[in-house]
């Protein structure tokens, strides 16, 4: 949704166009080609104006009234219009093309029937309209467009995938294998914070790559379809050769590892069209995109965890980003944060070589306040380097570099004067790039050229202009244009004395009228001088706030200075084009810089967060994926205790290899069992990145990946069922998680009938323990399941016991009064009640209701009696199973459901129509019905 921007309709702008014109716009409206996904606005030099469809979808989600609309022309041509102001055009702007994904931005200029397109921009490719988009905004982020190659065969996706960010100037590739539902895309598309994505025209009508369409509305992409000819591998070396920065042979080397990924590339090179700019040429970088590098996180995870800004969020500490976002830098410290949050680490001693940082600023206050300090001076040294290698740039990010790059030598004593025990570290890692990159041939060369040539003095009056002193023919100019001042100033005194006017006083010198220079006197003094006016001067106009007036003399001499102002003003303009070429040769120098002062400034970031909390944060210990365990002592989660008026109660968490590796936990809604199971994501994944975690003590063993299954959210929104989601989330956990992924699963089954949810459940559980062996944490309401960590082992095939746990989430019920208290603290054990009827108490339920709840659960479940809960297992804890079930029996028939559950999940559904469907479900479920009657635990469910 737009922002709430809703201002009276009579307010706006409005478009005065005569018959004819009306005419001749509506004639060129029309032949514009259809494109459902451009929103087209007309530059009317003062507004906007936009027409058509297009007209009402700005008024529905902008102004929030269809009031909004005019009718432009009558009868059946005419056209809806609706006009849109320049603030208004930046808020529309903004939000079309960073925040949503579904539509592309077109501005059109001209007049009557005459327009042509000016600026185009998509998500993925914003370039034209920075201007407009960070006019007073930060960038949050770079835009990254990605293209997609897939091949289906040997019943396999092959996917070649390309990416590029045309913000940093750079180019990426990769090919891999992937299963049905994409996960491997899905988790490339996460950790590149891709926008858009394009695909070959024929895949639209693939019935197989139906999945891939529902992992781009998941992660909010925009889809873009090209012609299958564009995606070609033909000049690509040639092509590369002209916009890659160095030699081409390791280009051509790292080419000859890809075969699909080059198709993909072919068609983005020419989508972005990045050999029609000559401002690209040796200025791209490219590099092998690995999978591998980075913990895998899909779009479910990066929602359950909280980890990105969401434009519903109360406040910023809603969000892991939002309250971990303590930057000093101007956007570019925001835009690494956010990239490390999509792609925490896997590699120990690099995860160990953050926390070494962030210890080293922890641990050093005066170290961590001395760099903040000077850091909040540095702008988005990024953007700058990026705005100075275009060709319309000015002197405006010359400077700004100029005023970052005199802090540097600050930023360097302050970390010269650290004497700590992690002083190697930063001396390798900040002192040594910062003396390389800072001496006299670099940045210490482009600071001399700006003191040189550009005039520091008029900085002060917000005048960005070149030192005359820099060049000669400017110098002489100069002279002249002083000389020609000193003269008009003493006509201005000859001409008070002749007047017998006070200088300054009341006759004034104004410049830059339309008259050029010119003399003013209120109309007050003009009565007392009118009979010298009128004899020797020439009234040029006479208003309210007074009389213009010149002579021969002045406007000879405004001439001559308007005329050696202009040959100096076009002199200034060849040298700042020169000035500014010269910068963009130090953009080496400059995105380096950028880099080593981003990092600090996120590491400084995660310091002063580790800090400033009211219980500050720890460090953690990592072992690699194979070893160690997941320990959080008094774990807490970051976002939620940063909430205003929250107590925040502390667990603790102990994933032990064959103990506890897999943990069922059960308890009362509203009890803590959801914020316990994502606070663990959150802290491995805060770890993982290289910050402090709101612990007492932990310990982590890595994670390739965290599943995470919390919560459908918007899916009824995409047409999808609550129920169907949550599976569709749990197929890519099945087929994507491995033994080092930490899954995180919520209330699974709840969207289907009782038994249905807990044979699912059952079924899921079994194969997480016995196939993924991943460590898990599993809550449910299905209080059965805790059946699993007695089962465990006992099967004759079962694999060496990887450890199910059952914990349960704390809460006490006063007998007398019947009130129920939640604890929210995790204990070992299952939980030996159901609550569901306390909570709904809890939430102030008709009395009338809970009574008959109350009677109705104790009627179909024997309540009183069957919720003992006994360890001993002849009285099997299936307080809904009347036929108590030997584990023998349970295991039996679980591995038949499991059997049942793999035949379903092998149907190829999105190749089948409805009917084909159901038959083959029906096949399915008759012959386990069949079976159910050698299998006593199976015969509950019919």
């Amino acid at each position: 949704m737009g922002e709430d921007y809703s201002p009276e309709p009579n307010k706006l702008p409005e478009l005065k166009l005569d018959a004819r014109q009306a005419q001749g716009f509506i004639s060129f409206f029309k032949t514009l080609p259809r494109d459902p996904r451009a929103v087209r606005f007309f530059d009317r030099r003062d507004y906007y104006t936009v027409h058509g469809d297009n007209a009402a979808f700005i008024a529905r989600t902008y102004y929030h009234t269809t009031t909004a609309l005019r009718q432009l022309g009558s009868g059946p041509d005419g056209i809806s219009s609706v006009s849109v102001s320049k603030t208004m055009f930046e808020t529309i702007a903004r939000d079309l093309l960073l925040e949503r994904t579904d539509h592309t931005l077109e501005l059109y200029e001209g007049s009557g029937s005459n327009w042509r397109l000016t600026k185009t921009g998509t998500p993925g490719n914003i370039g034209s309209f920075e201007d407009v988009l960070f006019a007073n905004n930060d960038m949050q982020d770079t835009p990254v467009t990605i293209s997609l190659f897939p091949i289906f065969r040997e019943n396999q996706y092959t996917v070649g995938l390309s990416f590029v960010d045309i913000t940093k100037q750079k180019l990426g590739l990769a090919e891999f294998l992937d299963d049905s539902q994409f996960t491997n895309v899905e988790a490339v598309m996460v950790a590149l914070g891709c926008k858009e994505c394009l695909l070959p025209m024929e895949c639209g009508k693939s019935v197989e790559l139906k999945a891939l369409h529902g992992v781009l509305t998941k992660c909010n992409v925009l889809l873009t379809e090209r012609k299958k000819s564009e995606f070609k591998s033909r000049d690509l070396v040639q092509d590369l050769g002209r916009i890659i920065r160095g030699s081409i042979e390791p280009v051509r080397d790292l080419l000859s590892d890809f075969e699909f990924a080059l198709c993909a590339l072919g068609a983005l090179i020419s989508y972005a069209e990045l050999l029609a700019d000559d401002g690209n040429y040796g200025r791209y970088t490219i590099e092998k995109y690995n999978l591998d590098s980075y913990m895998r996180l899909d779009s479910a995870a990066m929602r359950a965890l909280n980890v990105l800004e969401n434009k519903t969020d109360l406040n910023k500490n809603f969000s892991l980003f939002g309250l971990m976002n303590r930057t000093c830098t101007a956007g570019m410290g925001k835009r690494l944060l956010n990239r490390w949050l999509k792609q925490p680490l896997l590699d120990v001693g690099e995860i160990s070589c953050r926390l070494d940082l962030v210890q080293a600023f922890v641990e050093d206050a005066e170290l961590r306040q001395g760099l903040r300090l000077h850091l909040k001076r540095i702008s988005d040294i990024e953007r700058l380097t990026h705005n100075v290698k275009k060709k319309t740039a000015n002197l405006q990010p010359v400077i700004k570099l100029y005023q970052s790059s005199i802090r540097l030598p600050h930023i360097k004593d302050v970390l010269e004067r650290y004497e700590g025990k992690f002083s190697p570290l930063i001396r390798k890692k900040y002192l040594e790039p910062l003396e390389y990159w800072m001496d006299e041939h670099r940045l210490n060369k482009f600071t001399a050229l700006v003191e040189v040539a550009i005039d520091l003095d008029q900085l002060e009056n917000g005048e960005y202009m070149i030192s005359p002193k820099y060049n000669p023919n400017l110098a002489a100019l100069k002279e002249q244009l002083n000389a020609a001042e000193r003269q008009i100033h003493s006509l201005h005194k000859q001409t008070a004395n002749e007047l017998d006017l006070s200088l300054d006083k009341t006759l004034k010198l104004e410049k830059g009228t339309q008259f050029g220079h010119v003399f003013r006197i209120t109309k007050k003094e003009e009565q007392k001088v009118r009979k010298k006016l009128s004899t020797h001067y020439i009234v040029l106009e006479t208003r309210k706030d007074g009389v213009k007036f010149t002579n021969s003399k002045l406007k000879k001499l405004g001439d001559q200075y308007q005329k050696v102002l202009s040959e100096y003003t076009s002199c200034q303009k060849v040298i700042v084009a020169q000035v500014v070429d010269a910068t963009a040769s130090f953009s080496e120098v400059f995105e380096t810089l950028s880099v080593i002062l981003s990092e600090l400034d996120v590491l400084l970031s995660f310091a002063d967060l580790a800090t400033s909390c009211p219980i500050p944060y720890v460090r953690p210990d990592l072992t690699p994926s194979d070893k160690g365990d997941i320990v959080l002592e008094g774990s807490r989660h970051p976002c939620v205790e940063a909430q205003d008026g929250v107590n925040f109660i502390p667990n603790d968490c102990t994933l032990e290899r064959g103990k506890s590796w897999f943990q069922i936990i059960t308890g009362p809604n509203m009890g803590g069992k959801s914020t316990f199971i994502r606070q663990v994501g959150v802290n491995i994944l805060m770890a993982q990145v290289g910050c402090f975690v709101p612990c007492d003590r932990a310990s982590v063993s890595v994670c390739d990946c965290i599943f995470a299954r919390v919560g459908a959210g918007d899916c009824q929104l995409r047409g999808v069922s609550t129920f169907m989601q949550e599976m569709l989330e749990t197929a890519s956990i099945l087929k994507g998680a491995s033994e080092k992924s930490l899954i995180i699963i919520d209330e699974l089954g709840r969207g289907t009938s009782t038994y249905d949810g807990f044979g699912l459940a059952w079924a899921i559980c079994e194969h997480l323990v016995q196939v993924t062996r991943a460590p898990t944490l599993f809550a449910t309401h299905f209080h059965e399941l805790t059946a699993l960590a007695h089962v465990d082992g006992h099967e004759p095939h079962s694999s060496p016991n990887l450890g199910v746990a059952n914990y349960h989430v704390g809460a006490h019920i006063d007998p007398p009064s019947r009130k129920l208290t939640m604890l929210y603290k995790v204990e070992p054990g299952a939980c030996d009640q159901s609550f569901g009827i306390h909570v709904a108490e809890f939430a102030n339920f008709p009395e009338a209701v809970v009574t008959l709840a109350r009677s109705k659960a104790e009627e179909l479940e024997n309540f009183s009696e069957t919720f003992g809960f006994n360890n001993d297992l002849k009285e099997e804890v299936g307080s809904k199973r009347k036929q108590a079930c030997s584990p023998d029996d349970i295991a039996k028939g679980a591995a038949r459901a499991h059997q049942f559950l793999q035949g379903f999940s092998a149907l190829p559904l999105d190749q089948m129509d409805l009917e084909q469907a159901v038959e083959q479900v029906k096949k399915l479920r008759s012959e386990l019905e069949k079976d159910a009657a050698s299998y006593p635990w199976l015969q509950q469910f019919f």
